[in-house]
């Protein structure tokens, strides 16, 4: 990895962890911070030849920008206070469907991957790319759940990022990891509380 690459590296780790912060603390400005975010880790991963992850941060785009949408500006009064989305549970009649689309998503990035690109972890870089489009969804529903799923996507993508030699990124992980367990604890509290407040 040249030097440019690598300072590319660190400022999109310095600003995946300014976005971890204002996701755990359930803030709008995390849907801002993900678009920057995002287009850093398009380059990023492309240049890495992780070309799931690249494809990934490109759905992520996308979603930042619904999920701001979402947060902001679509506020309903059943389920929002102001500009505050409600923290909410996913429905169990939703996990199944869920669970089929995260093994097709699986399946065909897998086949992608084998038959189009030198990627050095198809099978992880799968895994964590199809995982990771679930998350996203349930994030911009602000169902606590999505915290679980980056727990296990944050964990194995520490690991392969590792095995790139990414190794910014890869403790950028395993900081996101720990976040996520943090993230799921802090959300769950405030889920709790007699009256969600904007945070």
């Amino acid at each position: 990895m040249d030097d440019y690459n690598l300072i590319i590296e660190i400022i999109g780790a310095v600003i995946a962890l300014t976005y971890l912060y204002f996701e755990y603390k359930a803030s709008v400005w995390l849907w801002w911070v993900g678009i920057a975010m995002s287009l850093f880790y398009i380059y990023i991963f492309y240049t890495s030849a992780f070309y799931a992850d690249a494809a990934t941060y490109l759905y992520y785009l996308g979603a930042n920008i619904y999920g701001l949408i979402v947060w902001k500006y679509k506020a309903g009064k059943d389920k929002y206070q102001g500009n505050y989305v409600a923290i909410t549970h996913w429905k169990r009649k939703d996990v199944p469907r869920l669970m089929a689309i995260f093994i097709a998503l699986f399946m065909a990035i897998s086949w992608i991957l084998y038959q189009f690109t030198d990627s050095p972890v198809p099978i992880g870089d799968a895994f964590t790319t199809a995982l990771s489009i679930i998350a996203m969804w349930l994030l911009a529903k602000k169902h606590i759940e999505h915290w679980l799923l980056w727990i296990v996507v944050n964990a194995a993508s520490a690991a392969l990022y590792a095995y790139k030699g990414l190794y910014p990124t890869s403790i950028l992980f395993i900081v996101y990891t720990i976040g996520s367990i943090m993230g799921y604890l802090k959300w769950k509290k405030e889920m709790n509380a007699p009256h969600q407040q904007s945070i």
